[in-house]
């Protein structure tokens, strides 16, 4: 398909970019034809929206009378505009004169922000905060201590990895970033001996959780081991379920969502392959086939609806003490079960990354299918609304994985490389109204990881709709008395050195070390936990709202939970810390170092 710039940039494709640089990049002619084509461009520019956003109290000029069906069903007639008074949310509007329908969703626009915010908290891989009576996996339980000790140590939030779900196959992906669906959530986290009828199984419990423990013995985690032993354990607790009224109202609440997911993991331990190599019958949800296997396999994937109604019960239970801040993935992998779903609404044979920089001189591809913005609009966005309802749930707040891909996200087409992949833009107004009108919903403030090349009015955006930036002083040029309030403030996250490793010398990095000395406080000859009091005494300074600090650093782990660029080389997302969350309440050390950041 030949297109003039202004045919693509009618579908969102940006005309180019400036990279790392400041140099303009044109992208290849024969790339935006082809990602035209998996748009499914026409000559003309998208359809209209099926979506109209309004602010409460805010005038919607109508063309003639229509029927108003609120989000809970109360009908409506609107001739001269909106009803007075009506509530946000997502509501329905038809026009009279011809049935046209159109989604109407009334938004505050800006997200939830409570006031006079100023805290501190640990930022912790979970998987790596370990009990000694977690089965070799940091879980729920294990969170729930977590946050009874950090709200002992004056914490106010956790911010956790993504515990999203992965594939329920072996091996298990180890990154917490390549999910199967952001909706739900990774069995590993279950604690198996708090699941209602675990004491049925008596010895045989305990002899699973001997095993379980006995991995607590490494370090490095063996999460087909994990999954091996609490599918064994859960499944023999499952026999003996005889249902609950309280299981039952979670099966109402999650509706055909949960129930789709559960049938793709009951599907998918059959096939054992990826959906798109599935048998023709069970490729598409909406097919056929997909009801009668369900049907043949109801009590499969019941059983997996239980798993995450369990997950959901021992989160609840793990976010009283302090709130939790989770982290939301950019995207689901290409064989999972969110792609599965709603594969009318994902772009296929494209994956998204980034284009070659300094520090990637081939760029990255991440392979993960994006949403196709148009088909995403035309499903009045309930995808996007699903995903980001179950982001916020028992949490205090939410931390989104690059945030720019809101604004735009880099495509590549199968078979080419980063170097020939071209900017889509999305639909950014839409998108950040339904987040401020979910965060509000859940009372969440939400934080966007805007580092590295971020355009301006991704900034002037966040700025604008309550969003909470990132400040890293391993990034900064300024010091963190300089920060943006509106910010959350840390020295690193899981993709970059600790503060030991930087500091002795294992995971050297001279600008980081150069930090150090300008911004927080250290000096030549000062031990590694002083370092780690000094600039953490920085951070805690800073106007941010939010001061975070890692597990890693609180003990003085010198490796990083992830180093990006290796595969085999490094044990990414796979490394436990090397204290019990026991060891951790009695070491000196985390306790200091809350002192520090005590706000």
């Amino acid at each position: 398909m030949e297109a003039g710039p202004l045919a693509a940039s009618a579908w969102g494709i940006a005309e180019g970019y400036h990279d790392i640089s400041g140099r303009w990049v044109t992208p290849d002619r024969e790339t935006v034809s082809r990602v035209l084509a998996l748009l499914g461009a026409g000559e003309e520019g998208p359809p209209p929206s099926p979506v109209r956003f309004v602010r409460p109290g805010e005038h919607l000029p109508l063309d003639g009378p229509h029927e108003l069906v609120t989000e809970y069903g109360a009908r409506l007639l609107a001739e001269d505009g909106l009803p007075p008074g009506l509530e946000p949310g997502y509501h329905t509007l038809t026009r009279l004169s011809d049935g046209r329908s159109e989604r109407l969703i009334v938004t505050p626009g800006r997200c939830f922000l409570p006031e006079h915010l100023r805290a501190w908290g640990w930022a912790i891989q979970l998987y790596a905060v370990r009990s000694q009576a977690s089965w070799g996996f940091g879980d729920l339980a294990d969170l729930r201590t977590a946050a009874g000790w950090s709200a002992e140590l004056g914490a106010e939030v956790l911010l956790l990895n993504p515990l999203h779900a992965p594939l329920p196959l072996e091996p298990q992906e180890p990154s917490p970033y390549f999910p199967s669906s952001r909706r739900f959530r990774s069995p590993l986290y279950i604690r198996v001996e708090e699941v209602p009828g675990a004491r049925r199984l008596g010895s045989r419990l305990d002899s699973l959780a001997g095993e379980g423990r006995a991995l607590n013995a490494s370090r490095v985690l063996d999460r087909d081991r994990v999954l091996e032993l609490k599918m064994a354990a859960l499944e023999e607790i499952f026999a003996g379920f005889e249902g609950s009224p309280e299981f039952d109202r979670y099966l109402e609440r999650e509706g055909s969502g949960l129930e789709d997911y559960a049938t793709f993991c009951a599907s998918c331990e059959i096939q054992r392959l990826p959906w798109q190599e599935w048998p023709e019958e069970l490729r598409h949800p909406a097919n056929p086939g997909v009801a009668g296997f369900r049907s043949d396999q109801r009590d499969r994937v019941r059983f997996h609806q239980w798993l995450q109604w369990l997950l959901e019960e021992q989160l609840k239970a793990a976010s009283g003490a302090v709130g939790l801040i989770h982290d939301l993935a950019i995207g689901a992998r290409p064989d999972g079960a969110d792609t599965w779903l709603w594969q009318d609404q994902y772009a296929q044979g494209v994956s998204i990354g980034a284009p070659p920089d300094p520090f990637n001189a081939t760029g990255q591809d991440w392979g993960l299918p994006p949403f196709n913005p148009w088909r995403l609009r035309a499903a009045g966005y309930e995808p996007f609304i699903q995903t980001m309802r179950s982001a916020f749930r028992h949490g205090a707040g939410l931390r989104i994985d690059h945030v720019m891909g809101l604004f735009r996200q880099f495509w590549i087409p199968a078979g080419a490389g980063p170097a020939d992949g071209v900017y889509v833009q999305y639909p950014y107004h839409d998108l950040l109204d339904i987040l401020a009108l979910e965060s509000w919903r859940a009372g969440a403030f939400v934080i966007g990881e805007d580092l590295g090349t971020v355009e301006d009015r991704v900034r002037e955006e966040m700025a604008a709709r309550r969003m909470a930036s990132y400040h890293l002083l391993w990034f900064e040029d300024r010091p963190p008395h300089d920060y943006r309030p509106e910010s959350m403030a840390a020295l690193t996250t899981h993709d970059l050195p600790t503060l030991a490793g930087v500091w002795e010398g294992t995971d050297a990095d001279p600008g980081v070390r150069e930090r150090l000395y300008r911004f927080g406080g250290a000096a030549d000859g000062i031990d590694t936990q002083e370092v780690t009091l000094s600039a953490h005494r920085a951070l805690a300074a800073s106007p941010s709202l939010l001061v975070t600090a890692t597990l890693e650093d609180a003990i003085g782990v010198a490796e990083r939970p992830n180093r990006p660029g290796t595969t085999t080389e490094w044990p990414n997302w796979a490394l436990a810390l090397p204290l019990t969350l026991e060891q951790m309440r009695d070491d000196p050390r985390p306790r200091r170092l809350a002192e520090v950041l005590r706000r």
